[in-house]
């Protein structure tokens, strides 16, 4: 294939980053919850500021192993299993869904990004998707003139 190897990497390494950057962002989320002290309807402040550090956590380690389920992709250069394929096309869905949520509380920069991402892990799906075998098809039988077939 043309250039499926630097895509896949490429989109690895945009996952791990991006990994970093989801779990730096859940810190610094939990750290504005924990100073303000208030509660949204008589939630605890405490359990909310540990949620958002579980959520960032979560979140952080499933884009990091889409990360590095691309990059091993790359390196190998062969179609995956059946598993890493439904773990990286529920990544394209997560970053199809924050896509269309990011335009309208973050602006058209963040929806771009989050689009060149997905189209990166979108066209490492389709570069490494598994080669179908085909079977023969059944030879066909002539039809001769003036009548039907032979049964």
């Amino acid at each position: 294939m043309v250039a499926r190897r630097p895509i896949a990497l490429a989109a690895g390494i945009v996952l791990v980053l991006e990994a970093v950057g989801l779990v730096l962002l859940h810190m610094v989320l939990a750290k504005v919850m924990g100073g303000q002290r208030m509660s949204l309807d008589g939630l605890d402040p405490d359990l909310m500021v540990t949620a958002i550090w579980v959520m960032g956590a979560v979140f952080g380690a499933y884009v990091a192993l889409c990360g590095v389920l691309l990059v091993r992709l790359g390196v190998r250069d062969r179609p995956s299993g059946r598993a890493v394929r439904i773990v990286l096309i529920a990544c394209a869905i997560t970053h199809g869904v924050l896509g269309a949520v990011a335009v309208g509380l973050l602006g058209w920069g963040a929806f771009a990004y989050l689009m060149v991402v997905l189209g990166l892990v979108v066209a490492s799906l389709v570069l490494y998707a598994p080669e179908a075998e085909e079977e023969p098809a059944p030879p066909v039988e002539p039809v001769r003139e003036g009548g039907a077939a032979p049964a």
